[in-house]
């Protein structure tokens, strides 16, 4: 439901937002109400989103809160993959659920990404400029790819194309996805004889209860938490490169991803340059995503596990699958991390070349030695579970014998938890 909410409120805000917004890479003087800029020349992109943070009464409000619900909803998206990936609700019949989940994180990165890029200041050039470089690095298609997105030498029209991206085809793209899945869902089979699957009514009131809390948390994010000072950034302009420059966090990994690949890393092949700087982390992260997408199918093969499953799992039930998931997460937030490297140099007076040393070390040996702890903790979960069901638990009693000795009284294991979903646990 948060992550439902979210989607809400970016639509409304963003809607209120279109009636300022003016994508023009155009250069005009500005002469808003903000004193330190006023003269300046900057793009008609840039000089609206000033209009709307310092003239339109609740503009900034606006901006802000349309800034924090496209923060929130990866974290909410990223912890449904991770909640449904630790129980195995994305096995038959879950599949279509599952990739169509996958796919809204994958669109919601995209939207996101694409109005990172539309006030036009310095962060969000300097964000463009990355983006032309890692396209240039592709082989054989780079340039002229380049050449269609920016129209041209950068940056061209890139902040229209930007801007049809965010406000059309991908939101299109996200309400299509998420009424498939929905769609999905509901014709996914359940236990009907099951007599403690919760009331709609019930369902529905607790709904709008954390929709309501949701929006009015975004809200107060949007009016008391200030992010994208783009006053402060000041416009973009081709020939700089603001210091410390961020993405995003959700797009964060994909730049920790090209900070810890090696520099100057570029052989020649066929006397050509090949751009492995570039071209190493894309195929990384993108094999990465293919797994995460294609996880049902790998598991149904390896397993050999073909059964339809209804009911959800605990993690320690599949210590493998857990352990496996437990290394993939270090290895994203290894990469994560390494997007802030620069920031942390400067707040805390950590080395770059250490920190690269160190995420380097985490991103590869990082998920080799989570998987064994994760598995073993698993294990020895269930193996305590069954000594308890066979000798009973503590009870803290201690017992002395007519010969002296002393012994702990056991009591009987309280009773299993319902299954996940309230439906009868698979045989």
């Amino acid at each position: 439901m948060v992550s439902l909410t979210c989607l809400g409120v970016l639509a409304v805000t963003g809607v209120a937002l279109s009636f300022w917004y003016d994508p023009s890479g155009d250069t005009v003087d500005y002469s808003g109400s903000y004193p330190l800029l006023r003269g300046l020349p900057v793009s008609r992109a840039y000089a609206s989103t000033m209009h709307i943070s310092f003239d339109v009464p609740g503009g900034l409000l606006l901006r802000q809160t349309h800034h924090w619900a496209a923060l929130v909803l990866p974290a909410a998206l990223i912890l449904q993959m991770l909640a449904t990936f630790f129980t195995g609700a994305f096995r038959d019949p879950r599949r279509l659920t599952w990739a169509l989940l996958v796919g809204t994180f994958l669109l919601v990165l995209g939207a996101g990404w694409s109005g990172y890029a539309l006030p036009d200041d310095m962060l969000a050039g300097t964000g463009l400029r990355i983006v032309e470089g890692i396209v240039l690095g592709i082989p054989v298609v780079g340039t002229r790819a380049s050449f269609a997105f920016f129209g041209g030498e950068f940056p061209g029209t890139a902040l229209t194309h930007m801007y049809w991206l965010h406000v059309a085809v991908l939101p299109s793209l996200v309400v299509v996805v998420v009424a498939l899945r929905a769609l999905a869902a509901l014709r996914t089979p359940v236990d009907a004889s099951d007599s403690r699957r919760v009331p709609l009514r019930v369902y529905a009131v607790r709904a709008a209860g954390l929709s309501l809390i949701t929006t009015g948390f975004l809200v107060l994010l949007g009016g008391l938490v200030e992010v994208s000072p783009v006053w402060i950034y000041g416009p973009a302009s081709s020939g700089h490169a603001s210091a410390g420059s961020q993405p995003d966090w959700y797009t964060d990994f994909l730049d920790g991803a090209l900070r810890l690949v090696p520099s100057g890393w570029e052989p020649q092949v066929l006397g050509h340059p090949l751009s492995l700087s570039v071209l190493v982390p894309q195929a990384l992260v993108g094999a990465f995503i293919a797994t995460i997408l294609l996880w049902p199918f790998l598991e149904a093969v390896a397993t050999g596990d073909r059964r339809r499953h209804v009911v959800l799992d605990r993690p320690r039930e599949h210590p493998t699958r857990t352990a496996l998931g437990v290394a993939g997460l270090v290895f994203f937030c290894g990469l994560w991390l390494a997007g802030a490297t620069d920031v942390v140099t400067v707040a805390f007076g950590i080395s770059f070349e250490h920190q690269v040393v160190a995420l380097r070390t985490l991103v590869l040996l990082g998920p080799l030695v989570a998987f064994p702890v994760t598995r073993a903790l698993c294990t020895g979960l269930t193996a305590r579970e069954l000594t308890e069901r066979a000798g009973g638990i503590e009870t803290g009693v201690i017992l002395r014998d007519p010969l002296g000795g002393y012994t702990e009284r056991h009591g009987p294991r309280p009773a299993d938890p319902p299954a996940l979903t309230g439906e009868r646990r698979d045989t």
